[in-house]
């Protein structure tokens, strides 16, 4: 599995260090050109990029101009279309849509599932193979994943619960081995771990070490319980002087041990 944390603004050279490759939100391209910068000069450099709508950040995905203005300035090596929260046949809809727009040659288009049942997840998951993507997505916090974990701690519920529903999908064959899959976010670090045997799981990404070092929250070997409650919305301009850099290589190196 490739790795992508997305960072505040002062971390992204330095983010070279640890992530596989660069994971751009696209409405913070537009809003900010330090941040645009930043990603046009890694694709000069020929690092991989995956372009993301900002639904999880926006609550909607980024509006279809800028989307393909960006796909057009950065030529990202993967491009997630527009989808809707936990709506199947709007998101269904979207991707019937873009399955007919040309994207420059070299752009992945990736699908992501979204659904409020697993029926729904695998009508949607062999839905967007029949449109012929080659790569779909799963998010992470879907209300639908507590159905498949009776766990009493609902963020290792949730976790347990995608695990539990990526695993059906592969066991009934709806997802094969050479499939091509991407994990969005995550409520607990140590999910990720649970995937070795998952050849299909491509690349993910997370802001979780992030997000929980800017909480104060230390990894112990085995993850974390709790999903910490800073977010890149509210934290993206912070200061280098209010991280803990320390606590930081602590929660990257700990991460990287869970997926070994």
């Amino acid at each position: 599995m490739k790795i992508s944390h997305e960072v505040p603004l002062f971390l992204l050279e330095d983010s070279q260090r640890f992530n596989d490759y660069d994971y751009a939100l696209v409405h913070l391209l537009d809003s900010d050109e330090d941040y645009a910068n930043y990603f046009i000069k890694a694709r000069q450099k020929d690092r991989y990029i995956i372009l993301d709508n900002s639904l999880h950040e926006l609550g909607e995905a980024y509006h279809d101009s800028g989307l393909l203005h960006w796909i057009e300035k950065l030529t990202p090596n993967e491009f997630i279309i527009p989808d809707v929260w936990q709506d199947c046949n709007t998101s269904i809809v979207n991707a019937r849509k873009w399955s007919q727009i040309r994207l420059p040659e070299g752009v992945t288009k990736v699908a992501v599932v979204q659904a409020q049942t697993i029926r729904e997840a695998i009508t949607c998951y062999q839905t967007y193979k029949d449109l012929g993507y080659e790569k779909i997505a799963f998010s992470y916090g879907a209300a639908y994943y507590l159905e498949h974990s009776s766990h009493p701690n609902k963020n290792l519920a949730k976790a347990l619960g995608r695990l539990e529903v990526v695993s059906r999908l592969y066991n009934a064959r709806v997802i094969n081995p050479t499939d091509k899959v991407h994990l969005l976010g995550c409520q607990v670090p140590q999910e990720f771990s649970w995937y070795k045997d998952m050849p299909f799981i491509e690349t993910i990404d997370t802001s979780n070490p992030i997000m929980a070092t800017i909480d104060y929250l230390s990894y112990s070997p085995t993850g974390l319980t709790e999903k910490p409650k800073a977010n890149m919305n509210d934290h993206f301009y912070m200061s280098s002087e209010d991280m803990d850099f320390d606590l930081l290589d602590h929660n990257l190196n700990s991460f990287r041990k869970l997926l070994k």
